[in-house]
């Protein structure tokens, strides 16, 4: 693909999350603006202080609330979890289509955008740190840690429509273990370039190196290899 066009294209996707629905299952809905308050504050309270912290107490003195109104309009913690999930998948999902979706891009120039896209989302502090917490929370409750499986579960199919047509041999098994070694060996950055960790300045030139070698990877791997150890 052109250069000029894939930086242009990278240069188009958004820069924040995009509207949430007026409504959402689950939550009290009169008082729209309140609950935005309370996602806003409890994303807030896992990117500065983390899962320690993320309580209902905490969440209410961040947005200036009771904490009877916070409960009054999420019945669960695990609710809030939920929702924010939701609203990083749609802004993940309006990212892709503004980008690595984009008509005339053939599945290699689709694989490429998505793995820079996510390198590079990596390094905020917002992915960083809100990742880094979910983690956290995912190995005390099941709850925390089914949305979260169930969020990158559609990571990886995002991945796989890229790689199945990129190398049609594989099987759809095959892609999924594809897609989930691409978004294993991308997430790991997390800890070691990821924002303020101690070798985030390394991360221009991992990104290159993941680029080459995963999509690569992805073109050329074949079934046998993939089912050798299975």
């Amino acid at each position: 693909m052109n250069e000029k066009r894939g930086d242009a294209i990278l240069e188009a996707a958004p820069d924040r999350p995009p509207s949430r629905p007026s409504s959402r299952p689950g939550v009290y809905t009169r008082g729209a603006e309140t609950v935005e308050l309370i996602l806003d504050a409890a994303l807030a309270v896992l990117i500065d202080e983390g899962a320690s912290a993320f309580t209902f107490r905490r969440i209410a003195a961040r947005c200036g609330m009771k904490v009877g109104n916070v409960s009054y309009h999420f019945a669960r913690k695990e609710l809030l979890i939920q929702l924010l999930l939701d609203d990083l998948l749609d802004y993940y999902e309006q990212l892709l289509d503004n980008t690595a979706r984009q008509p005339g891009l053939s599945p290699e120039d689709q694989l490429r955008i998505t793995i820079e896209i996510v390198l590079d989302d990596i390094g905020t502090k917002r992915t960083t740190h809100v990742f880094t917490e979910l983690w956290a929370l995912a190995n005390h409750d099941s709850f925390v840690a089914d949305r979260v499986a169930a969020f990158y579960r559609r990571a990886h199919r995002n991945l796989g429509s890229a790689i199945a047509p990129l190398n049609p041999a594989l099987t759809a098994q095959d892609v999924d273990i594809v897609a989930r070694f691409i978004s294993a060996s991308m997430e790991g950055t997390t800890i070691f370039a990821g924002h303020g960790k101690p070798w985030a300045h390394q991360m221009p030139q991992m990104k290159a190196l993941a680029v080459t070698a995963l999509v690569h990877l992805a073109k050329t791997v074949t079934p046998a290899e993939i089912q050798r150890f299975a």
